[in-house]
């Protein structure tokens, strides 16, 4: 979240930035700074009142030794007083802390200064195309139909177990999820991330820590008896490693990688867009995670675009890469780059990640801080990106490289899979 700070200073900036994200922060931002002010008179007239108790305890002292006790009573009557005057004030000046976080985390991140404004998807601005051009043979077949046509994915059977949107790998088609979980990982890990292995369920703090809640709720899968949420990416557990953590001057930055399962609702999906691997419950993702000094994250950022960009080249699919627009970019995110597949059998373009710089905002949430050359401790930048999440990359790697004798296997999967096509 914003830091009070940062609205008392830069009040018309926050709001200004805000409303490239089509926010209209300036109820809320005036609302906390009443409400700080606020605070803050308390805490002046606690303090005084504190200063008066013990300029009263001083003497009471000397009325005892002076064998006064008439006026020393009455003196310990008027501390008794003062005493109760602050404990109304602390407890209004906590009332006041809670309040004020209560409307802090109703703001969203600001966009850095690249984000264009924009209401949505369409506003969002291409910044490079690659990949080789698609040549589908005649009476080519989208990816669910491959799936049933080889027996390698069963939608059926997975609604039959548990619902919709979990399907079931088989055969070759899981042997493709297991390879391409393990080259993404062997490709970070080569790249100097290092590999971890996060729960797949979080509780309530390492929801707020990431963003997710409050502001994600509907889309989480919540186990109400032990109050743990279901990961909808392993960009919560992970970043939140660090929730609480002051990391010394050789300690950052840090640069992590993590598969798991990923949950979400998915709640008001429907329609063309969702069939097959579009839009899924439960699908496999590998994550990349890094947390950088502030002057050090954009060029992280870039970095981090980069190396999905040769995840998404070694496997020899088109793609693009889109800047977000404001109005489509999470309530968290200070800049997002999305990478999307060209899926020829279906005509349209496919969301396989996200790559975004949060800067200090989840740092805020997670009490997430560095100490820097002068041992003076500062906020962190947070950074994540998918690299890859699996399901759409399946359906591309099974829709563009269909023959009439089977799916060509891209050859830095093969030693992966064991097999070189599916057929």
């Amino acid at each position: 979240m914003l830091t009070l700070k940062t609205l008392r200073e830069d009040r018309e900036k926050v709001i200004a930035k805000l409303k490239i994200k089509n926010f209209d922060a300036a109820p809320l931002v005036d609302k906390i700074i009443e409400l700080d002010a606020k605070r803050r008179a308390l805490q002046t007239e606690s303090d005084a009142l504190l200063s008066e108790q013990k300029q009263k305890a001083a003497e009471i002292g000397a009325l005892m030794k002076q064998g006064l006790k008439d006026q020393a009573e009455k003196a310990k009557a008027a501390v008794a007083s003062l005493k109760a005057k602050s404990n109304d004030l602390l407890d209004q000046m906590e009332q006041a802390a809670k309040d004020i976080e209560a409307s802090l985390v109703l703001i969203p991140n600001m966009p850095c200064d690249l984000v264009a404004p924009g209401k949505g998807a369409e506003d969002n601005q291409v910044v490079k195309m690659g990949g080789p051009d698609v040549n589908l043979p005649e009476g080519a077949l989208p990816h669910w139909e491959l799936a049933k046509k080889y027996d390698i994915i069963d939608f059926d059977l997975g609604v039959k177990i548990t619902g919709a949107g979990f399907p079931v790998y088989k055969g070759k088609g899981a042997k493709l999820q297991r390879a391409l979980i393990n080259f993404f990982l062997d490709c970070n890990t080569a790249a100097g991330y290092k590999e971890v292995e996060p729960p797949v369920m979080v509780n309530k703090d390492s929801g707020f820590g990431t963003g997710q809640l409050p502001d994600k709720e509907g889309q989480m899968y919540h186990a109400e008896v032990d109050d743990f949420y279901m990961v909808p990416t392993a960009e919560v557990p992970v970043t939140n490693i660090f929730r609480d953590v002051i990391l010394s001057e050789n300690e950052i930055p840090q640069r992590l990688t993590a598969y798991t399962p990923c949950f979400r609702r998915e709640a008001g999906s429907y329609g063309k867009d969702v069939r097959g691997l579009n839009r899924l419950h439960q699908f496999d993702k590998v994550e990349i995670v890094r947390v950088e000094k502030p002057e050090d994250s954009y060029k992280a950022l870039d970095e981090m675009v980069a190396h999905v960009e040769s995840l998404v080249n070694k496997l020899g699919l088109k793609y693009r890469i889109l800047r977000l627009c404001g109005g489509d970019m999470s309530f968290t995110s200070a800049i997002t780059y999305d990478f999307e597949l060209w899926s020829a059998a279906q005509g349209r373009w496919l969301e396989i990640s996200s790559v975004s710089n949060f800067e200090t905002y989840q740092a805020n949430r997670l009490h997430l801080r560095y100490r820097d050359e002068n041992g003076k401790t500062q906020l962190a930048h947070t950074l994540n990106g998918s690299s890859l999440a699996l399901p759409r990359v399946v359906a591309a790697l099974l829709e563009d490289n269909q023959t009439p004798d089977g799916i060509v296997i891209p050859e830095v999967l093969r030693p992966y899979t064991g097999f070189d096509k599916i057929d």
